[in-house]
């Protein structure tokens, strides 16, 4: 479909888009400081955003510091991604009653709630993408993911800060959002607070047929693409992309995997915090008079023992195997299973790692001395 052209928005017209996507029937969800980070959490008002915040990221470490200015989304990524409303971390199955003789299953009805996700970047819009192909591209649907991606209203937010940890350009995956949005924001600071607006659905002219918004102007264009291309230059990491697949399933027994496993605490961050990892295990409960049981879904992490148990111990007993395993697969054979690579370089797990490893360090060292073997059987 043909969009019209390129508009922009004030601060109050921000606030106008939010009041429309309400009165619409759907949640609003975006950005806010809670417990010193910035989280995505329900907003009602430009006042819930983080209003003159950013973030400083390194590897293992995280704080919130002051901007010198008032911009609204001047940061990188928090701890959250938006994974935790489209594929919640705890997801009930089915709840089974016993009455008498008889048990009725009941299957858990697919969630009906509209949500809007404001300020989502271009990373985070690859891993939403990257999640639609695990759960949505294959022969079984996931009908829990499938009702609560149906009627998402997405608002992105072109990047204006690199995160210290921050790899995007080097995955093709960022910073400027170029598909699966309703409407796109580049927030400008220059004198004149602003955010330009591009529509990328129907519903999205929709919405933004009815805000307070003005005709973009050339000096609008320049500044918006100059926000782009200064958080381009200026990304905290690189890791070169286009040879990982056989770069790492050739060199499986690198002595780098020692390396990495006598630091590695295998506690599981950084597939919590990744806004693509998918990976769940199943728990039954039951009521004490064991007359109502549930089985629920929940997060799990191919870095815990029990992930790979099976009878006579674990399949993967060592942290050097576990490690391997999640790095193998998100770098290479994720490309095998679904056609991309499951790393949008938000920089997440090198933030949330407690003892700082660094994904984009192992692949430049493992590629620094390659020794092209394969793993013994």
């Amino acid at each position: 479909m043909e969009h019209r052209g390129h508009c922009v928005l004030t601060a109050a017209g921000l606030e106008a888009l939010i009041d429309v996507l309400r009165r619409r029937g759907y949640r609003t969800i975006g950005p806010k400081i809670r417990d010193q980070a910035i989280v995505y959490d329900d907003i009602e008002a430009v006042a819930d955003l983080p209003r003159g915040w950013t973030d400083e990221q390194a590897p293992g470490r995280y704080r919130l510091a002051r901007r010198d200015d008032e911009a609204l989304f001047g940061y990188a990524v928090g701890p959250h991604s938006w994974k935790a409303f489209l594929h919640p971390s705890m997801q009930r199955l089915w709840t089974a009653r016993r009455a008498g003789d008889v048990v009725v299953v009941t299957p858990e009805p697919a969630s009906a709630e509209r949500l809007a996700l404001i300020g989502v970047r271009a990373c985070e819009l690859k891993a939403i993408a990257v999640q639609d192909r695990v759960f949505l591209g294959g022969a079984r649907v996931d009908p829990h993911y499938q009702a609560r991606r149906a009627d998402v209203f997405v608002v992105a937010m072109n990047c204006a800060e690199a995160g210290g940890t921050c790899f995007c350009v080097s995955m093709n995956a960022g910073p400027k959002a170029d598909a699966g949005f309703d409407l796109a924001l580049t927030e400008i600071m220059d004198g004149e607070h602003r955010f330009l607006v591009e529509t990328g659905s129907a519903v999205g002219e929709e919405v933004l047929a009815e805000l307070p918004e003005r005709a973009a102007v050339q000096d609008d264009l320049a500044a918006a693409e100059a926000v782009v291309a200064r958080t381009a230059a200026s990304m905290g990491r690189q890791m070169r992309s286009d040879d990982l697949h056989d770069l790492l399933l050739d060199n499986l027994e690198h002595p780098r995997w020692d390396d990495v496993a006598d630091r590695c605490l295998t506690c599981g961050a950084c597939t919590m915090v990744c806004p693509t990892c998918f990976c769940t295990s199943v728990e039954d409960s039951s009521d004490l008079a064991v007359l109502e049981s549930s089985r629920s879904r929940r997060w799990d992490s191919c870095f815990t023992m029990d992930f790979t148990h099976v009878p006579g111990g674990s399949v993967r007993a060592s942290a050097r195997s576990r490690y391997r395993q999640w790095m193998t697969h998100k770098l290479a054979t994720w490309i095998d299973q679904f056609g991309t690579s499951g790393c949008v370089g938000c920089g997440r797990c090198l933030t949330w790692c407690p003892v700082g490893i660094d994904i984009t360090e192992e692949v430049r060292a493992i590629r620094a001395s390659p020794r092209r073997e394969t793993a013994a059987p």
